[in-house]
């Protein structure tokens, strides 16, 4: 049976999960603040790149499944269940910063009209969905709710995709009454066989932050084998190929590069550490992941400069500004450390990407030229860095690239292009944990 459901937030988490729900069949309302946004959403404009998110998004608002609104408190008062997926950001000490959250249980308290079922997809620290239970039941004066556990494992450019084909589903909940509601809103996928974990508040809550935790430690191991690659010659690619073939180890996230980003992995792996400080549980892995992970950036700009020289007055193009290909997110991009520090330097740098040049004029300003084309940016250029592994930089012409650069230096932090082909035509290339 279908149910009406209000998601507050429109970003990654939320919007993605109303579009999911309203396309099982559910009756859905996506609530923001920021009125522009709902009224695009509306008309059928995304503020996201996703692919297939168009789709999804236009046959649901067409079905009138899907509407977005404003007005939260009636929102919430017309629902039985209601989805949190608002961001919560890290502060400056790496806790994460629910105050947002607040903000969404202070306008549950106030529209608790009956029995709800609050759901929070927002990534929260361990003890947060108890918090959420005494924060309503104290301000309300009520129990007529209940509390679930939801996390998202979404990865960006594949959000849509893995929504509707997620490797599981996380509930950590507390009554058959709430899971039999959970059951329903995801019946399409529970009649499918997809894997539910049914746990606690805790354990939920833990799943998440271990498992970005664990996938940026893979990250960050073989990005330390690939540079200890590059001292004793050695060449990561057949490296982590071979390893990738043994089936404890999984080939997935064992492309070294310059480091991850994103709106996940940085923030999760801080906040882990902080939860562990609060228990008093040594998290040492993990802060070691993230420092590694930060000399890694780092280390792309030492390359350059280990060619180049000095790198004041020189004209360097960067080709991917986003975390990663197929989103427009630049949040902890490797790409916004390694522009910083040529700015600092003084060098003149000229940048594309296919889909982030908006989101970089919000961080850099007037600070760099933005292109509208690869070979654009790489005109006049003195080097050349690669940052963002889009399948269109990995055809590129480099007998036209090398016709059109002051000097042939290419630093391919992805390891998308061949280093025999960049030689023979007389470029100086250097990629990662390759000899």
């Amino acid at each position: 049976m279908s149910k009406k459901i209000t998601v507050v937030g429109t970003g990654y988490v939320g919007l993605i999960a109303a579009i999911g729900f309203a396309d099982f069949g559910n009756q859905v309302i996506g609530v923001d603040i920021n009125k522009e946004k709902i009224d695009n959403l509306n008309k059928g404009v995304s503020p996201i790149y996703e692919q297939g998110i168009y789709d999804y998004l236009d046959r649901n608002l067409k079905s009138k499944r899907l509407r977005f609104s404003c007005d939260i408190g009636l929102s919430m008062s017309q629902s039985d269940v209601i989805f949190i997926g608002v961001g919560t950001p890290p502060k400056e000490n790496g806790e994460a910063d629910l105050s947002q959250v607040e903000t969404v249980l202070e306008e549950i308290c106030k529209n608790l009209n009956g029995y709800k079922v609050i759901v929070t997809k927002s990534t929260v620290p361990v003890g947060t969905n108890r918090w959420i239970k005494d924060y309503i039941k104290e301000r309300a004066n009520s129990d007529n709710f209940d509390v679930v556990s939801n996390p998202e494992f979404l990865r960006e450019g594949k959000a849509v995709s893995d929504f509707f084909h997620p490797d599981r589903i996380v509930i950590g909940y507390e009554t058959e009454k709430s899971k039999e509601i959970i059951k329903d809103i995801y019946r399409p996928l529970y009649l499918s066989e997809i894997p539910f974990v049914w746990c606690n508040y805790e354990t939920a809550e833990l799943i998440k932050y271990a498992n970005n935790a664990f996938l940026a430690t893979k990250i960050t191991f073989i990005n330390q084998i690939a540079n200890l690659s590059e001292s004793i010659g050695a060449d990561v690619i057949q490296v982590a190929k071979a390893m990738g073939m043994d089936g404890r180890i999984n080939k997935k996230f064992l492309h070294a590069g310059p480091g991850y980003g994103g709106s996940c992995f940085p923030k999760d792996t801080k906040a882990l550490v902080k939860i562990g400080d609060r228990f008093k549980v040594d998290m040492s892995l993990v802060r070691e992941v993230i420092h590694s992970n930060e000399m890694q950036k780092n280390r792309m700009v030492e390359k350059l400069r280990n060619i180049t020289g000095d790198l004041e007055g020189k004209n360097i193009a960067v080709l991917g500004l986003a975390f990663k290909s197929e989103t427009d997110d630049m949040r902890e991009s490797p790409a916004i450390s390694i522009i910083n520090e040529l700015i600092k330097n003084n060098a003149n740098i000229k940048a594309h990407d296919p889909k982030a040049m908006d989101n970089a004029r919000k961080i850099f300003g007037d600070k760099i030229t933005y292109c509208e084309t690869e070979l654009d940016a790489v005109a006049g250029a003195d080097a050349l860095i690669l940052v963002t592994d889009w399948n269109e930089y990995r055809s590129l012409d480099l007998t036209n690239i090398a016709d059109l650069m002051n000097n042939k230096v290419i630093i391919d932090t992805r390891n998308m292009l061949q280093p025999e082909k960049a030689k023979e035509l007389g470029f100086t290339y250097e990629g990662v944990g390759r000899k």
